[in-house]
């Protein structure tokens, strides 16, 4: 296994446990308030480890951050709105056919060319993924609606967000991640403002949105640094398998049933994953 599909991996787990903790604080209070408390700690992160990783990025290394940032926004606030509509694995995994999905194209036309044991990988990761979103029981109609609707949002921002990552110099350090953090939560600040959303944090929110902010601060990171060892469809598709890791955390902790629908897809996934690794 490379190192990119390694990092691309990692980065998946830390991804889906950071939206499993930002999830249940979404419940609890308001996910205006969740991202941003999570965008500001995932910030400070970078920042540490930017002073211990100095770099020297360039003007167009610094858009493509502030560009990411405005998807990361749009996409957290889809997520996290969802998830405290609804159960955690319906929503989660739909984003995450978009996130996958967007890479894959804006890679094709930038022209990389991949063989055909990644395509197969990509091919069938994408049904996998759709397969862990499906719920166990019945869905009210209008709930489904909703969490296609926040999922889908979900999923290009967090699609855009992957993309511009993508294009950001190997030389420019880590700097360029803290201004994309720096952005989201400016965005969030003021959307909520002119939304009238309640986006103060208050001392319950802290700890939840601390942690999944910090959780996304080290699923972004490796994401950029898989990224730059393999191409960017593998790093997005594998990267976009965090939905697994959410449904699996919902599952074991939550205690919301594992269907055989989400089952065969996590297996599936497991199948992609093996095939992306191999090449």
């Amino acid at each position: 296994m490379n190192l990119g599909v390694l990092l691309a991996l990692s980065s998946a787990v830390a991804y889906g446990t950071s939206d499993f903790v930002g999830g249940i604080g979404a419940r609890r209070s308001s996910p205006w308030q969740v991202l941003l408390v999570g965008q500001v700690a995932g910030a400070l992160v970078l920042l540490a480890a930017a002073a211990v990783r100095p770099g020297l990025p360039s003007v167009t290394d610094i858009a493509w951050a502030v560009l990411a940032g405005i998807g990361s926004a749009a996409g957290g606030l889809f997520l996290f709105r969802g998830l405290a509509r609804g159960r955690m694995g319906l929503v989660a995994p739909i984003s995450a056919v978009g996130a996958a999905t967007l890479p894959v194209l804006v890679g094709v036309v930038l022209g990389e060319r991949s063989s055909w044991l990644v395509w197969a990988g990509i091919v069938v990761a994408l049904p996998g993924i759709w397969l862990v979103s499906r719920e166990s029981g019945h869905q009210r109609p209008q709930r489904s609606g909703s969490a296609l609707i926040d999922g889908g949002s979900a999923g290009a921002g967090f699609g855009v967000l992957f993309i511009c990552l993508a294009q950001i110099g190997p030389d420019a350090g880590l700097l360029p991640l803290v201004v994309n953090q720096a952005t989201g939560a400016v965005l969030t600040v003021g959307v909520a403002g002119l939304l009238r959303q309640p986006w103060r944090p208050t001392r319950g929110v802290l700890g939840w949105g601390g942690a999944s902010g910090a959780l996304g601060a080290v699923g972004t990171l490796t994401f950029v640094l898989s990224s730059g060892a393999t191409s960017l469809a593998v790093a997005a598709v594998l990267t976009s398998l965090y939905p697994a890791v959410t449904v699996l955390l919902a599952a074991g902790v939550l205690r919301e049933r594992l269907s055989a629908a989400q089952g065969a897809g996590i297996g599936i996934c497991t199948l992609a994953i093996i095939a992306l690794s191999l090449d």
